[in-house]
């Protein structure tokens, strides 16, 4: 993820909803129940076909196992795709570079970032929730009753597009999509690079001192998973070193307010050790509800 809010020029349309209707952009269809909107030469929407959630598991493949060092299956090596079950009952926001082209000079429009969206009602109809192989989500379900969960999974941006441009977009059509679903709290697990969590004392004793979701949110490792961790103390902790230790994507949750349940995850094919990111949109910062839930400046209209 990006180190800046800041907002830039162009636009996201929001209209009924909390979505843009388009019908047609170029000699493409739309559906109108895709999330579109646009700035600049990118776009952000929903994937709408099987050949855009491919090539959304190439992106995944070539940021999590060729530049991350993860572990890819036979079958992940065969079609060099990040391939997994979940892939085909989640939805799929993509970032689209409309400008690329083709070594013709032709036009051939790239997906730059993803991430991977699963609502509650869609986990229970069929696997649960991702996040349930690693961690107690179930009893967060049961204690929060009522409460609206999405589960945001596989972010990535390519690397020659990790620009707050690209990152903002996948944020602003993240928060059109739940509010469009009228999503309460966002859910899911996020990254530390590395499988020995004595090495990541830093960052993760900063979580759990500053950071920590309260009892009613808190969600735990399932039984046995949970990493052994030497916690420091908080007199112990470099709060400039902790943050500079943290990934981007966990310091831009931080920015809007999210917390961490106690306890971290090795993710041993992945390499890396995960923690578990809740984020109540009621208690998001204000100036960032309010950014991301208003249109940018100077709109570029792609309603039809």
């Amino acid at each position: 993820m990006t180190h800046s809010f800041d907002a830039p020029s162009g636009e996201i349309a929001p209209v009924s909803g909390g979505f843009a209707r388009i019908a047609r952009i170029g000699r493409t269809a739309i559906p109108s129940d895709a999330i579109v909107a646009r700035f600049g030469p990118f776009e952000v929407r929903l994937a709408t076909t099987k050949k855009e959630i491919r090539k959304a598991q190439r992106l995944r493949y070539e940021v999590f196992f060729e530049e991350g060092g993860a572990r890819p299956d036979a079958a992940a090596k065969l079609t060099r795709r990040d391939i997994c079950p979940f892939d085909s009952v989640c939805d799929h926001l993509l970032v689209i570079d409309l400008e690329r082209t083709n070594r013709f000079g032709r036009p051939k429009p790239k997906i730059v970032g993803a991430y991977r969206l699963l609502r509650q009602d869609v986990a229970e109809r069929h696997f649960g929730f991702y996040s349930q192989r690693e961690f107690d989500v179930a009893a967060l379900v049961r204690r929060r009753q009522g409460t609206r969960f999405l589960e945001l999974g596989r972010a990535c941006v390519h690397p020659r597009y990790r620009s707050k441009r690209v990152i903002e977009l996948l944020w602003r059509g993240l928060w059109l999509y739940a509010s469009r679903h009228r999503i309460d709290a966002l859910i899911g697990c996020a990254s530390l690079p590395g499988v020995d969590p004595r090495a990541l004392a830093l960052p993760l004793s900063f979580l759990r001192h500053q950071a920590q979701a309260p009892e009613a949110w808190d969600v735990r490792p399932l039984p046995g998973r949970e990493a052994n961790v030497d916690i420091l103390e908080p007199q112990e902790i470099d709060a400039r070193s902790a943050l500079a230790a943290l990934p981007p994507l966990i310091k831009a949750y931080l920015r809007v307010g999210a917390k961490f349940g106690a306890g971290a995850v090795v993710d041993a094919q992945f390499g890396a050790t995960d923690v578990f990111t809740i984020m109540p949109l009621a208690d998001m910062e204000d100036r960032y509800a309010a950014y991301f839930g208003a249109p940018m400046e100077r709109p570029e209209s792609v309603l039809a």
